[in-house]
């Protein structure tokens, strides 16, 4: 079975991580042009949360 979790970075984006590997850079601030995708726009607003991480599935 695969591992998955996901770690949100500090003031940044949601990193999904499949086995180890990124498969996918989530936004976090609510702000990106690409949703459901980070494209950085979190710098230019000023997004700012604490990082945490959360495993889904072991």
């Amino acid at each position: 079975m695969p591992r998955v979790y996901i770690q949100s970075k500090e003031n940044s984006s949601n990193l999904v991580f499949v086995d180890g590997q990124v498969v996918a850079d989530l936004c976090r601030c609510g702000h990106s042009k690409n949703k459901p995708y980070c494209d950085s726009t979190h710098r230019a607003v000023g997004f700012r949360a604490p990082a945490a991480q959360v495993v889904l599935l072991e």
